[in-house]
């Protein structure tokens, strides 16, 4: 970062306003931007119709319908509509044209009403009802839509929301935003052109993850036997034998965790919570909640290297039996009573138990023995009769490793797309400013 952009970022982090920029009633900005103009000074508002959800089909006329803007469209703008309509139906909606910037008339919460998006396709398509379009000829719009993710523009739509169960916001709210922007139109376009790139750079990180996601499940499905065989499709060099079927009552031993009352929460001993757990196969050791514990509790919940731990209470069916390897001894630590202890007593391979437990074939039966309250179910009895088909350790090791580093592979593209998406969004705040100008990037 050049000194000069750095400097002027600790003066506003101090609440001053840096030399050559103006501070407004909704942000500080270059003084040469444009900042007494409201959305309806620079552009005409429509209103999308038609279009209900029985009548979206896979082909057909290309449309967009409310719910589209919230579930298919998580970037600023998107090139193609992923509804269709056949042509009666778009013909009693609404025809827009690139350019045109879409905002959610309806929500389900005040902070995530008005979302809104940029379509810059160049066919034309069809919105449907609940949306209200908004066309300019004076701004570049792809700056507008990215600009409605200020916080400035954030916080005034949440204000306008009205409804509790549904929100909703109306054309004469949206009319009243405050815009700013620089005059040139060809800085306008030069910003939205740079942050377009980051999201290119973030979408190609997005779908490296999701490849690697896919090629873990192939692989999972083709390294592990199929329901009814002893042996899986694929094999390291050098195994033969088929897997041998066990029931995980006589792997190990099993124990329910501890009930905490709610006075002895958040103080004490750190303990291992459902959120330690769920969308992991390892523990995260590094959140771990605090709860008071006996010396005689300490040790009879304790947890050693190799415990796998089971979600035994979850909202979700797809929550229940979810596990998780406990990777070290945690010293000191205990876990909910949500939770079942399994402690391996048979030398399975540590990284091959983070992945057996989570295959098909195990799952379906967590799931079809899983009881229903308020809560999904299972018991110790459940895990009990848990049939596992098992190879060699050394054959274990194999799997595991492999899996394994499939994993860590997954995790740095992850941390990668976190940090690029963190940048962009620091960039994005200062360049819609003037506090980062286009000549110093």
């Amino acid at each position: 970062m050049k000194p000069e952009i750095k400097k002027r970022i600790e003066q506003l982090n101090k609440g001053k306003v840096p030399s050559g920029y103006k501070k407004t009633e909704f942000g500080v900005f270059s003084c040469d931007w444009v900042t007494d103009k409201k959305l309806k000074d620079i552009g005409i508002f429509g209103k999308g119709k038609g279009i209900p959800g029985d009548k979206m089909q896979s082909e057909g006329v290309p449309c967009v319908g409310y719910g589209d803007i919230y579930m298919k469209y998580n970037s600023f703008h998107f090139e193609e509509a992923r509804s269709f309509v056949d042509e009666e139906t778009a013909k009693e909606s609404q025809i827009i044209k690139k350019g045109t910037l879409l905002f959610t008339g309806t929500g389900e919460t005040a902070d995530e009403i008005g979302k809104c998006v940029c379509y810059n396709g160049n066919e034309d398509i069809y919105v449907g009802g609940d949306i209200i379009t908004f066309v300019t000829n004076q701004v570049n719009p792809l700056f507008l839509a990215y600009q409605q993710y200020q916080s400035f523009s954030l916080k005034k739509k949440a204000s306008y929301g009205q409804g509790h169960s549904v929100v909703h916001i109306q054309k004469g709210e949206l009319e009243k935003l405050n815009v700013a922007y620089p005059a040139s139109l060809q800085e306008q376009s030069r910003i939205a052109e740079i942050l377009m790139k980051w999201d290119k750079a973030i979408e190609l990180y997005e779908k490296q993850i999701e490849a690697l996601k896919k090629l873990k499940t192939v692989y999972l499905s083709v390294m592990f036997p199929k329901k009814g065989e002893t042996t899986p499709k694929y094999r390291f060099k050098g195994f033969t034998d088929p897997w041998e079927q066990r029931e995980l009552g006589d792997l190990g031993s099993f124990k329910n965790g501890m009930n905490f009352s709610k006075e002895a929460m958040d103080k004490g001993y750190p303990f291992v919570n459902l959120q330690n757990i769920f969308g992991r196969n390892v523990i995260d050791t590094d959140n771990l909640g605090l709860a008071e514990a006996t010396d005689t509790q300490l040790n009879e919940y304790n947890l050693l290297q190799g415990d796998v731990l089971f979600v035994r209470s979850s909202v979700k069916l797809e929550g229940v039996g979810e596990a998780a390897l406990v990777p070290k001894f945690l010293e000191n630590t205990t876990y909910s009573g949500f939770i079942i202890r399994f402690r391996d007593e048979s030398n399975m391979d540590d990284n091959f138990k983070r992945f057996v437990f989570g295959i098909k074939s195990v799952r379906d039966q967590i799931m079809a023995k899983a009881t229903n309250s308020a809560n999904k179910n299972i018991s110790q009895e459940v895990l009990n009769n848990l049939v596992v088909l098992l190879p060699s350790n050394a054959e274990q090791k194999e799997i595991g490793s492999f899996f394994s580093q499939l994993d860590t592979l997954i995790t740095l593209h992850q941390r990668k797309f976190e940090t690029i998406s963190l940048q962009r969004k620091v960039l994005q705040q200062y360049l819609l400013n003037g506090i980062v100008r286009i000549k110093e990037c």
